[in-house]
């Protein structure tokens, strides 16, 4: 709630008289939301699901409404749920997606457009199962950014253009995408999203961007970018942290590494996992899948004391790097909304109860967001 901040103000609020009142002194406004306290340093951001976008959680999107300036679309503007099958485009979820970040003026996040996960089949194969041409998958990319990026042109900020392409030692992924067209394909996205959309914002997007070499592999990507004339406005880093992984300096080394390269930096899809990783060296790859054993799920009945504030001092740590670059950064979005509704309580082992992002299973605000919040009050 924002109060006036004249005296000026508050007499013509009374109308004709003051008697009742004791003052009228001139007040700061009062900043208790995440949203409010950031401005001026970057948007916030969060990552919305089905229910949430079809205003069935009305509880979550009061949360969304009250701290939040961003939203990223969690699964409905991926590749295999909006064009299932060949030329049959399913917008209907998007539609709605976007009609809520327009009807709330918020900066609106599009999530992604080429992905080797979660493509149609389709994409990839001819009728006999085949691998298709270069060319034809060339066609179908343009096809398929025209399609979705036009249609939203003027609606969305930017786009998650590539996502996940460069693996942890910096050399491209084998998808299907590399394996047909090499490390042109990533040119030919960021190219046709241009082209689609001249003034949206365009960004490469990935999981352990503090490993150092992806973190190389990234810059190098971001050169090849650069010098073919083609337009990339920030790099999003995707913050799947733990509680001891990564090492803070690193991925400080990647803000600065970002950065001097030429372009902004985006911390997305950020969530702190409490629990024990099977194993670090899958990172956010969602294919991963380790079966369910109880020794890796000990809180299911609550946080210990002790881990809840190793818990507040991770993310306050990152938050205030965050800060201290606030002239790089330009967004943090937290990949969920409430704890309850977190990918992490299922990856990578299903059937967990996590405690990754800032509010809890009753729609709270944590601890730690008055703490996040007066972070960014006292820093100038």
């Amino acid at each position: 709630m924002r109060r006036f901040r004249s005296g000026i103000a508050c007499v013509a609020l009374t109308g004709i008289s003051l008697l009742g009142l004791n003052s009228c002194r001139e007040e700061a406004p009062s900043v208790n939301t995440l949203k409010d306290a950031y401005e001026g340093k970057f948007t916030i951001g969060a990552a919305l699901n089905e229910p949430q976008i079809l205003n069935m959680d009305t509880a979550s999107i009061r949360v969304v409404k009250e701290h939040f300036n961003s939203i990223t679309a969690e699964n409905c503007m991926k590749s295999g749920p909006i064009q299932p099958t060949e030329g049959n485009f399913n917008f209907e979820l998007a539609d709605k997606f976007v009609e809520f970040g327009v009807a709330n003026n918020m900066q609106i996040i599009g999530h992604t457009l080429v992905w080797h996960s979660q493509a149609p089949r389709w994409f990839f194969t001819d009728e006999e199962g085949n691998d298709v041409s270069a060319e034809v998958l060339k066609e179908r990319m343009k096809n398929h950014i025209y399609t979705v990026v036009g249609r939203y042109k003027g609606k969305i900020h930017g786009w998650d253009v590539v996502n996940e392409a460069i693996l942890d030692d910096g050399s491209y992924r084998n998808s299907k995408y590399y394996q047909i067209l090499g490390e042109e394909f990533i040119a030919l996205a960021f190219q046709y999203a241009h082209e689609a959309d001249p003034d949206c914002e365009l960004y490469y997007n990935d999981y352990s961007m503090a490993n150092p070499g992806k973190r190389e592999g990234v810059v190098r990507m971001i050169k090849m970018l650069k010098d073919k004339g083609l337009r990339i406005d920030a790099v999003g880093m995707q913050a799947h942290v733990a509680l001891d992984e990564p090492k803070i300096e690193e991925f400080e080394a990647s803000i600065k590494a970002f950065s001097e390269a030429g372009v902004k930096v985006m911390i997305t899809e950020m969530d702190l996992t409490v629990l024990e990783m099977p194993d670090f060296r899958v990172g956010a790859e969602i294919s991963a899948n380790f079966e369910y054993q109880q020794k890796l799920n000990p809180y299911s009945e609550g946080l210990p004391d002790s881990v809840a504030l190793a818990f507040e001092e991770r993310y306050l740590d990152f938050f205030k790097l965050f800060l201290k670059y606030d002239d790089a950064v330009t967004r943090v979005t937290l990949w969920g909304v409430t704890d309850n509704q977190s990918w992490k309580n299922n990856w990578p082992v299903r059937g967990r109860t996590d405690y990754p992002l800032l509010f809890d299973r009753n729609y709270q605000p944590k601890p730690v967001v008055e703490k996040i919040i007066n972070e960014a009050l006292n820093t100038k």
